[in-house]
């Protein structure tokens, strides 16, 4: 399992978020997804602790902690949703010139 870590200052790097997130237990892995385009930090991250104990630690001690300007969002990643489940795709409802249908 990992933590979302969410409304981060976008210079964070990996390791400020590791040397945050190692006072609470050993850090096994921090992700920082950036944008495709741009390559620019998206402004949340991953972290992945070695224990539970540990995840459960840092989450109590810093969802809702300023750091680096910014209240951080911390809690318990949720499994990624699969894209292929959505149905129909963006354009239901709208005809080729992107008006919506009269019913």
């Amino acid at each position: 399992m990992s933590i979302y870590v969410g409304n981060l200052s976008y210079s964070v790097t990996q390791d400020d978020l590791s040397k945050v997130f190692s006072e609470y237990g050993t850090v096994k892995r921090v992700q920082l997804p950036t944008d495709r385009e741009t390559g620019r930090a998206r402004g949340f991250g991953f972290v992945e602790m070695e224990s539970s104990a540990a995840e459960d630690a840092a989450i109590q001690a810093l969802d809702g902690a300023e750091w680096m300007g910014r209240v951080m969002k911390v809690n318990k990643a949720r499994p990624r949703e699969d894209k292929g489940a959505r149905s129909g795709g963006g354009n239901w409802g709208r005809n080729a010139s992107g008006y919506s249908r009269q019913y």
